[in-house]
């Protein structure tokens, strides 16, 4: 099974048998959308260096499985208070809104771009 320890949370992608899977559509969505919002409000460079392709990678699964995405926070949505970042940020990406658009908009385009050459 995948697990992501960052998040404590199952996947819902189940042991690989075969280069095959079970999926888990309601548990991949409750994990792919913690990821995003974890992925989202971290401006520590190196956790997002280091995590960007999983992220995309998972998305792309996502997509795939029919798993709602929430590309965007809910209005009013406080950052995770769990989540605290040590380096001061290069950039504040996910400072404002017009920030975070251009960074969901970026992802989604590596997201589409990744999941044209999984299998069907």
């Amino acid at each position: 099974k995948v697990t992501y320890r960052p998040l404590s949370l199952p996947s819902g992608i189940g042991p690989m048998e075969s280069d095959e899977c079970q999926v888990d559509p309601a548990v991949l969505e409750v994990f792919t959308n913690a990821l995003l919002t974890r992925h989202r409000e971290t401006q520590h460079a190196i956790e997002r260096a280091l995590t960007e392709g999983f992220v995309i990678t998972m998305l792309a699964l996502a997509e795939r499985a029919g798993v709602e995405v929430h590309w965007e926070p809910p209005p009013g949505a406080a950052p995770a208070a769990e989540l605290r970042d040590v380096q001061i940020p290069v950039n504040a990406c996910a400072a404002n809104r017009e920030d975070r658009q251009v960074w969901s908009e970026e992802l989604r385009g590596k997201t589409q771009e990744l999941g044209r050459f999984m299998a069907r």
